[in-house]
């Protein structure tokens, strides 16, 4: 399979969190930023694994190298599993992670806290000359009314986990990868890697 894998992602908070998941050791790690001319893809799946195998082939296309990409977002069941898909732009195409935070917590304004339950979803898709192949990974949580901790990035502020006591951005990065949607799906994706080298 060789020594490169493209993350197909242009963000930089979510290229730094799968560097640190994945590990450097047997893959060498580039992001779309190494190839700028690379166009946009526009995510417009009706699931993570639509997205994700949609982003992976593009980058696979484009670029030649096997090519990973992720999709992920939360899906909160108050919210019939909304924002979902539309968790990055789930204020508008160009929201801030503040303003996606901001939506969702007047949305849940006054529900009790036994029906702000909600799970972070991630879906790996791998893309290369011989196959194309996904994993997804889950962790389950609560929608906070107000936001708790600095680290992380997107809705972490807000996504309680029960068995830690902690928001993801009350973790620091190596426990909320030990537990988190995108450490499980990355993981399992590592293994099956290992398993084809």
């Amino acid at each position: 399979m060789g020594n490169y894998l493209l993350l197909a992602t242009r963000n930089r908070d979510k290229f730094k969190e799968i560097k640190e998941i994945l590990g450097e050791n047997k893959w060498k790690l580039l992001s779309l930023e190494h190839f700028p001319e690379t166009a946009e893809v526009i995510e417009d799946g009706k699931t993570f694994s639509d997205n994700a195998l949609k982003k992976a082939r593009a980058a696979f296309k484009a670029t030649g190298i096997p090519s990973l990409a992720d999709d992920s977002g939360v899906e909160v069941d108050y919210l019939n599993g909304a924002p979902g898909v539309f968790s990055s732009r789930f204020a508008g195409e160009k929201a801030s992670y503040r303003d996606n935070n901001e939506k969702l917590l007047s949305l849940m304004k006054d529900v009790p806290m036994e029906r702000r339950k909600a799970r972070f979803k991630c879906v790996v898709a791998l893309v290369d000359d011989k196959e194309e192949k996904w994993v997804e990974g889950v962790c389950d949580g609560i929608i906070l009314s107000e936001y708790r901790g600095e680290n992380g990035f997107g809705y972490d502020p807000l996504f309680f986990v029960p068995e830690k006591n902690k928001t993801f951005a009350e973790m620091t990065r190596r426990e909320k990868n030990e537990i988190s949607h995108r450490g499980k799906a990355f993981r399992k994706m590592a293994e099956l890697l290992r398993k084809d080298e």
